[in-house]
């Protein structure tokens, strides 16, 4: 069969995982801390000699190169919620268990521990933050007060190379070896980072996308019809 059906083939499956991350971003354009994805393909479909001839392959179809995650900070909103906390800068919240995370909407449990919405304890510098008291104050370098008590101090560390880290769901991460301390950034109480992702961006994008998935299938379309027509015209 003609080898253009698989490279259209493979275009067309390559557009369906784009789509599928574009309709997962403009899902997430209201999570806080969200960080939007993009993928990434192979520079060449068919390989060239160096007198840019194309020279015979064992791959002729595209090929996902990886997924990549867009680290720009979102644009801070206030909520007022003294729970509330986003990073003015570099670096993520530092969770138990080595996860991460840039979304700062924080809450109490039962047993006293601020944790994120998943009920993920955060850490300060002496561990898992209890709180014991009403009026919880959160200085801009990040130090917890309880009724005018420090309790601890948020732990925000930072990865220079970001490709450690791993999303383990929308806001939340994992890195190979462990982030350094970050001293510069500051921290908002009573505010949240929101997504970085720009909906009518991604809209348009997304559609584009989907125009050439559509374009792909009427190429799958016409090799089949040809090679039904040679095999036809062979059989005659």
């Amino acid at each position: 069969m003609n080898k253009g059906i698989y490279i259209a083939l493979s275009g067309a499956v390559l557009k369906k995982r784009n789509l599928d991350i574009f309709a997962q971003n403009i899902a997430n354009t209201n999570t806080s801390g969200y960080k939007k994805e993009r993928l990434s393909f192979k520079e060449f479909i068919i390989p060239v000699d160096n007198n840019h001839t194309m020279v015979p392959d064992e791959r002729v179809m595209g090929e996902l190169s990886k997924s990549m995650i867009d680290f720009s900070n979102g644009p801070v909103k206030r909520t007022g919620n003294p729970l509330d906390v986003a990073i003015n800068g570099e670096g993520f919240f530092a969770l138990e268990g080595g996860r991460y995370t840039r979304n700062g909407s924080f809450t109490v449990n039962n047993e006293g521990f601020i944790t994120t919405e998943d009920g993920i304890p955060v850490l300060a510098d002496g561990g898992p933050v209890s709180v014991e008291g009403n009026d919880i104050v959160i200085s801009s370098s990040g130090e917890i007060n309880v009724d005018g008590v420090s309790i601890g101090k948020l732990q925000i560390v930072d990865f220079p190379d970001k490709e450690v880290l791993t999303k383990v769901n929308g806001t939340m991460f994992t890195a190979e070896g462990e982030g350094t301390e970050v001293e510069s950034s500051q921290v908002s109480q009573g505010f949240l980072e929101q997504s970085n992702v720009n909906a009518i961006q991604e809209m348009v994008q997304m559609l584009a996308s989907q125009r050439e998935f559509e374009s792909y299938q009427k190429m799958i379309h016409a090799f089949d019809e040809a090679a039904g027509k040679t095999i036809n015209e062979m059989g005659k």
